[in-house]
Formats: structure tokens, sequence, C-alpha cells
């Protein structure tokens, strides 16, 4: 008996990108933040404002990690597709090809009656590694549905 083989993939490049960018605006909200003070127009910052631009630093941070969340991950039984905010499991017989059509970002799903489903863990700007994770995924998919 064969053990399941399972595959996971991640964007690479914009996870490097969001992490820089969550600490750079939590790094300027925060410098921002601690600058503020009484200024020459008479507008009186309290510690509570100070407060409220760094939470606002570490908000705004959280919103650009989501980017970062992408993810599929398949077996022998189906596909798990998790974006940015959803996440949805299909089987592989639900599949009708792995497609990364010219000119897209990133690599979707065919399902029947002309839906697809984009999986944005497979990004065009990382180059070699979705062009691996296209091919472990046709490869499960063609194994899975010549059963």
């Amino acid at each position: 008996m064969a053990v399941a083989k399972t595959v996971e993939f991640r964007p690479k490049r914009i996870r490097k990108v969001t992490v820089v960018c969550a600490v750079g605006l939590v790094a300027v909200f925060t410098a921002v933040g601690l600058l503020l003070g009484d200024t020459p127009t008479g507008v009186i910052f309290r510690v509570s404002d100070q407060i409220a631009m760094v939470c606002l630093g570490v908000l705004l941070a959280c919103g650009v990690l989501l980017l970062g969340r992408p993810r599929v991950r398949a077996d022998a039984e189906g596909v798990e597709v998790r974006n940015v905010v959803t996440a949805s499991r299909y089987s592989w017989q639900d599949v009708l090809h792995v497609s990364f059509p010219d000119g897209a970002s990133w690599a979707r799903l065919e399902l029947p009656d002309d839906e697809y489903v984009s999986v944005m863990a497979v990004q065009a700007v990382d180059r070699e590694h979705a062009v691996a994770a296209v091919r472990a995924l046709r490869e499960l998919h063609k194994a899975a549905t010549a059963r």
C-alpha cells in the first residue's frame, strides 16, 4: 500500500513583502505616535491619541499580513484552497483541471459549469515555485481521476 502524498504550497515573494511592509507600518505609526505632542497650531494630542496611532499601525499591519495567508494543500482525495479570507475544500472528482492561464497572476481550479476557484497560493511572481506547484497539483489530479 502506497503512502498518500500530500503537498502544500504557499506564496514565497508576497509573504516576504508583507512581513517587511507590516514591520514598516508598525515602526512608522509608532514613531508618529511617539512624536505627537503639542504643536504650534494649538492642537493638543493626548496619550490616548498616541496609543490610538500605534494601534492603528498594528491593525494596518495585520491587514497587510492577510495577503500572505493563502495556501493550497492537496492529497489523493482532494484539494484545500485557502485564499486571503476564504477557505474551501474540493474533491478531485469536482475539479475538471488545474490551469494557469497566460497573463494570470495565479493558478486556478477549473470547476463544472464554467466556474473556477483562484489559487492565490500559486502566484506567477514565484516562477519556478509556481511551476512546481502546478505540476504537483496536476499530478495528484491525474492520479485521482484515473481511478
